[in-house]
């Protein structure tokens, strides 16, 4: 009897401190992260919850002060606002994925060949994350600056609140075309690739992640940060379409 009580005590113990953990999340990494956090539950008896939305309004919401142990951001600049104003800590910051952009049509949409068809008659919305703030829709209107393409088009951007917005619009036949990440058209079974932009060609996509400064358990968030830059979080990154940094 004694050493169940001892074993029991132990998982009681274990229960009462396991930590709650609450990660601010790129939209884009729903998928993935829903994954990796079940398994790092499963490891380790810590929760972990989700909150995903674009990176610009997780910023405003940390910056708000909103409850937060990690933010994972889908771009550089929001991370580096959140630093400049010393809302994470430093130390922490990792520049984990890459991503690259694709233009979609609907499933059986007009076929577009090269990216100067956007700019036809036919294209007449084309759906994009908010170019103004939502990191997906920056990246897209950067790229389409650098190819001369933007003045054409602005006209027909159908501007959404984060970039799985953005591909609902197109998978509901809703705009002709849109602008998402690889990573995103990948898991849709309602949109087809019309046109991948290579890496080299479009804008440097990184996914930086960081403790937030006013977590109420930086131990436990600096373990499942370290946890998502392991192998394993790795593998299944790569297995939805991000390239991992090493």
């Amino acid at each position: 009897m004694k050493p169940f009580l001892t074993l029991l005590a132990f998982l009681s113990a274990g229960q009462l401190f396991a930590a709650e953990l609450t990660v601010f999340a790129a939209a884009s990494l729903t998928d993935s992260l829903k994954q990796i956090g079940a398994e790092y539950e499963k490891a380790t008896g810590d929760k972990v919850r989700f909150n995903f939305a674009a990176s610009n309004v997780l910023a405003q919401q940390i910056q708000a002060g909103a409850p937060a142990d990690i933010f994972f951001s889908a771009d550089e600049a929001k991370m580096d606002s959140l630093d400049k104003e010393g809302l994470i800590l430093k130390d922490t910051r990792k520049n984990l994925l890459g991503n690259t952009l694709v233009i979609i049509t609907p499933e059986n949409g007009l076929p577009l060949s090269k990216p100067g068809d956007l700019a036809k008659p036919e294209i007449k919305h084309l759906s994009l994350g908010d170019p103004k703030a939502v990191p997906a829709g920056v990246y897209a209107k950067e790229w389409l600056e650098k190819i001369g393409l933007w003045k054409s088009i602005e006209a027909k951007v159908a501007p959404a609140e984060n970039v799985r917005a953005a591909m609902a619009v197109v998978e509901s036949g809703n705009a002709e075309a849109g602008i998402v990440y690889k990573t995103d058209a990948a898991i849709s079974k309602k949109v087809t690739v019309a046109l991948e932009i290579p890496a080299a060609e479009g804008p440097k996509i990184i996914y930086p992640a960081a403790v937030v400064k006013d977590s109420r358990n930086a131990e436990a968030a600096r373990k499942l940060l370290d946890f998502l830059a392991d192998r394993k979080a790795d593998e299944t990154f790569a297995k939805f379409g991000f390239s991992v940094i090493e």
